[in-house]
């Protein structure tokens, strides 16, 4: 059965695309960084939904720059040529899976999620038909993944585009479809929502969705679209209707993000939990891997709850308008602890090792030693949170191990009526990194953020010995081999500690770094802090070091890469 005539159709020019193959995609991706690179200011200057903080078009070119980053990953990896050229499914696959790694900020993490729709369907199929499948797949797929979504908004005009080429055709007349379908849906965005009408703009995630849609149109039919006109800049007026964020405002302080490792059955949950702390929230990806954005007041129970879903990493938290500090006390007045009162704020380590307990203790954090064989207990943990005796506290398990003791803890401090944050560190060095940044006169979120942001920096390793043979993932070990773990995995099996040690440095450093921390313990051969320090030196000019002594009762070697 023919399909009836549509408004686009014409005929097929010579310099047209019939099919969306792999060059197509690396052609759009290329093209879509581009434009939103040059249009990032204009759409920048008209974000004022969901939160006028002026950064939408940032987020989306951010986003896309990855995506396309990522394909060109395919075409640079060796082989990538003749039989073994990549072909549209690993074109599209990449792109999304690389917006995926790189979401920024609501509009980001859904534009992420429209890649991703688009890739299973294209991934079967390039042609027109499969084009207007996807975008419907994609749209669908967005909006779900939105807690609440609202019309008038990047999801509407993904919406629209769909809906204009639903009935399929050539891959031309499909592209041109969606994108006066997208455009049309976006100048009827300050209608839709009533922040847009009151600033007289568009849609800003909209306008960006229109540009990537245009990159499309302009990969498939070699004519680039009339260019939109430009936006004027908010109405002031509107200034009162945009939502307030961060203390005294209407809305949350924070944007946080992260990528999360997680079954379906558990981030289900987490979405139940973070819709309860904050708004905004936006869940994509899928297959294990997911990437979380939510807007909330308290940025460490967003982490936390990530850390009882799964494995939260690439963590960023954005503040959206400062806090104010808290009043310091007269210089006439004792200190509060010396009064018999509690404290302003306080940190607890979990720490390995009685030397480097005693470092810590020495910054000021309440310290609980974690020997061998003999992991603390979450009431040994909410003990250490009561003993610092302070109103706020952060607590740093450096164990991943330790997490669901550590949540356990701060629940049941916090129903004690302790302000209690758990930052999810998963090694000594992580600790150490969180406790250097760690400034007790500023908001406490604020502290909570930078200490995050530190630890979530630091790579880290750890050199032990095999106690018998097992399967590794880096293969056999025996009994007395010395093995060089990264971020928890087996990746050195070796038989001196030193030359493991290196090994492990080497591998830590090709991906860069600026300062290696060493944690040696009294079980180390003599000398091999200098031998390692000499190494980074001669070897990596760029990299300063930092030795500490564990003591007894630590791994023989600790690293960390920030």
């Amino acid at each position: 059965m023919s399909r009836a005539p549509q408004p686009f159709d014409h005929a097929v020019r010579s310099d047209e695309r019939l099919v969306l193959d792999a060059e197509a995609v690396r052609a759009w991706s290329a093209r879509t960084a581009e434009v939103l690179g040059r249009e990032r200011a204009a759409i920048d200057a008209i974000n004022v939904f969901p939160v006028a903080d002026g950064d939408t078009g940032t987020n989306l070119y951010l986003t896309a720059d990855a995506a396309h980053r990522a394909v060109e990953a395919v075409f640079a990896a060796p082989g990538a040529t003749g039989d073994r050229a990549p072909d549209t499914a690993d074109a599209v696959r990449a792109m999304a899976h690389g917006a995926l790694l790189e979401a920024r900020g609501n509009s980001g993490t859904i534009l992420s999620q429209l890649l991703r729709g688009m890739a299973g369907v294209l991934a079967e199929g390039a042609d027109g038909d499969h084009l207007a499948r996807a975008l419907a797949t994609a749209a669908s797929s967005a909006r779900a993944a939105v807690a609440h979504p609202e019309e008038g908004t990047i999801l509407t005009v993904a919406a629209a585009a769909a809906t204009g080429c639903r009935d399929g055709g050539t891959l031309p007349d499909v592209a041109r479809r969606a994108y006066e379908g997208a455009r049309t849906a976006l100048e009827a965005t300050p209608g839709q929502l009533a922040v847009l009408g009151a600033a007289g703009v568009v849609d800003a995630g909209g306008q960006g969705l229109v540009a990537v849609l245009g990159a499309l149109l302009e990969t498939v039919t070699g004519t680039a679209p009339e260019a939109l006109p430009p936006s004027p800049a908010p109405a002031p007026a509107a200034a009162g209707t945009t939502e307030s964020c961060g203390p005294g405002g209407e809305g949350p302080g924070y944007e946080v993000l992260y990528l999360l490792e997680a079954e379906d059955a558990a981030v289900e949950l987490l979405k139940a939990r973070l819709d309860a702390l904050g708004d905004s929230l936006v869940v994509v990806g899928g297959d294990g891997l997911w990437n979380v954005h939510v807007h909330v007041d308290d940025a460490g129970a967003a982490v936390e709850a990530g850390i009882e879903a799964g494995r939260p990493h690439r963590i960023r938290i954005t503040h959206f308008a400062a806090a104010p500090a808290p009043e310091p006390h007269r210089a006439d007045e004792a200190p509060a602890h010396a009064r018999g009162e509690r404290a302003h704020r306080a940190v607890v380590a979990v720490l390995p090792g009685e030397g480097l307990a005693g470092l810590c203790a020495e910054a000021g954090a309440t310290t609980v030693q974690a020997r061998p064989g003999e992991p603390p207990a979450g009431d040994d943990l909410l003990a250490a949170v009561r003993r610092a005796h302070a109103r706020e506290v952060v607590l740093l398990p450096n164990d991943t191990d330790l997490r669901a003791a550590a949540a356990t803890a701060a629940e049941r401090a916090r129903a004690e009526g302790i302000r209690v944050a758990l930052i999810p560190t998963r090694a000594a060095v992580q600790g150490i990194a969180a406790l250097a940044v760690h400034e007790p006169d500023r908001s406490f979120d604020e502290d909570v953020v930078a200490m995050t942001a530190a630890a979530g920096a630091t790579r880290y390793a750890e050199l032990a010995v095999a106690e018998r043979q097992s399967f590794t993932s880096a293969g056999v070990c025996q009994a007395g081999d010395v093995l060089g773990l990264i971020e928890g995995d087996v990746a050195v099996i070796g038989q001196d500690l030193t030359d493991t040690a290196r090994t492990v440095l080497d591998r830590m450093l090709q991906a860069g770094g600026e300062l290696v921390t060493l944690v040696v313990a009294d079980s180390a051969p003599p000398g091999l802090a200098a031998t390692l320090e000499t190494h980074v030196r001669r070897g990596y000019l760029a990299v300063d070091t930092v030795t500490y002594h564990a003591g007894e009762g630590a791994p023989p070697l600790l690293i960390g890469v920030e």
